[in-house]
């Protein structure tokens, strides 16, 4: 369901950083465009981290976006606003660990991350409708980014 966006995201630092810099408020795909958004700070900074920094930087990012995500609810009163994306940063960004470099690994990362993120297959499903508050803001888009993390590795030993 998509809400109204609020003023707020424009004014309030927490709020613009929940919804993705302003990309979650776009008018239709809000995840997509959130998704978008994420691979700019993927391919100019999060790519050429080392692995262990990385890793650092998923599980800073991640912590934050628990923060993020549950204050933003919150102060609008709406469990999961359609234009809260930061999730979907992070789900991109744990996509593309460990990938190759090159903007068809994005573009692959981009698609596979999309799908698990909108199918939700099982047990994505069950914390998308069981878990609440910023984590459960936050725990689908990160099953989510594992489950295209794992594809994306398998492609990598087995494809590329």
């Amino acid at each position: 369901m998509t809400h109204p966006v609020p003023a707020s995201i424009w004014r309030n630092p927490i709020h613009f950083l929940a919804f993705g810099l302003g990309s979650g408020a776009a008018p239709k795909a809000p995840g997509t465009f959130g998704t978008a958004a994420a691979i700019i700070p993927f391919f100019f900074i999060w790519q050429y981290l080392s692995d262990s920094q990385y890793l650092l930087m998923l599980v800073a990012t991640s912590l934050l976006g628990v923060f993020l995500c549950h204050k933003t609810a919150k102060d609008l009163g709406v469990h999961d606003h359609s234009g809260i994306v930061w999730d979907e940063f992070v789900g991109f960004w744990i996509t593309m660990w460990l990938a190759p470099t090159g903007w068809q690994y994005i573009a692959v990362g981009f698609v596979l991350f999309r799908l698990f993120d909108i199918l939700k297959p099982w047990p994505i499903s069950w914390f998308d409708k069981n878990v609440h508050g910023g984590f459960g803001i936050m725990i689908d888009d990160i099953l989510a980014g594992v489950a295209a993390f794992a594809v994306m590795q398998l492609l990598g030993h087995f494809v590329w």
